[in-house]
């Protein structure tokens, strides 16, 4: 088991009741990170269905929980012989944190039929930069847990030179030895710093709604995050993310709906 999958394990009580303990790892300068919070979800979504793979989930942030004991709670809505529904809730101290529609299914990998490609190709690995370590004191402990490697006009809000576009783009893998599975594809799809930033807002851009598809199972390896955004406007901005493999992929694609940084 992996730092990752210890800090997502979900543990069954019941049928429809899971202890959960939020790690403080993975925290964006004091809130945990929206994408490990739906893998701790998606976790016991999961063990309660009859399908192995969380293939679209949509949640909604009420709450910032905090790192520590919670439970989730799931109930089953309806489950056919490809396909199953369920809701769940992330709840901490009896009061619901998140609230998430999840469909599971169980995908083969077969060959897709018709694949999009990628409009944008990405410079190699080691062309590509890390941003500088956060100070200790930014409760920023989710940096230590990625491996990621940024294409340079991306970041250069870092210097004061936005790109005056909403965008991101970066390698991503795990901190530690892992192969890319669904859970860390729900990590990965809220990754990236928020797209906003290169459009010259700062600050914690909180995340209000996020659905995000499987849509393969990932090969070993680098996995690519492609960050866009279409409008901000009146002090909300969304934000869409394609991750594509090693193989080059489209293995999930998100799209949240966040608040302009402030603070």
């Amino acid at each position: 088991m992996t730092k990752f999958d210890e800090a997502t394990q979900a543990i069954r009580v019941d049928e429809t009741t899971y202890d959960v303990c939020l790690d403080p790892g993975y925290a964006i300068g004091g809130p945990l990170n929206g994408g490990y919070l739906m893998a701790v979800l998606l976790r016991a979504v999961v063990d309660s269905s009859p399908f192995e793979h969380p293939v679209s989930t949509t949640a909604q942030f009420h709450r910032s929980p905090a790192a520590g004991p919670a439970r989730v709670r799931v109930e089953q809505l309806k489950a056919g012989r490809t396909v199953a529904f369920a809701r769940a809730s992330l709840v901490q101290e009896g009061v619901p944190q998140i609230e998430a529609l999840v469909t599971t299914a169980t995908l083969q990998d077969d060959e897709p039929t018709y694949a999009d490609e990628t409009g944008y190709v990405m410079p190699r690995p080691e062309d590509c930069v890390r941003l500088p370590d956060p100070k200790p004191e930014s409760g920023m402990t989710l940096n230590a847990q990625l491996d990621m490697r940024f294409d340079p006009p991306t970041i250069g809000w870092l210097s004061g030179r936005p790109t005056g576009r909403p965008e991101s783009r970066a390698y991503f893998r795990m901190a530690e030895p892992q192969d890319p599975d669904p859970y860390v594809l729900a990590l990965a799809v809220d990754a990236l710093p928020p797209v906003v930033f290169s459009a010259g807002a700062r600050g914690w851009a909180p995340t209000v709604d996020l659905t995000w598809h499987l849509r393969a199972l990932p090969a070993p390896g680098w996995l690519t995050l492609i960050g866009s955004g279409r409008l901000v406007s009146g002090g909300w901005f969304d934000e869409e993310v394609e991750v594509r493999d090693s193989r080059g992929r489209l293995v999930a694609q998100s799209r949240q709906l966040a608040r302009v940084g402030r603070g």
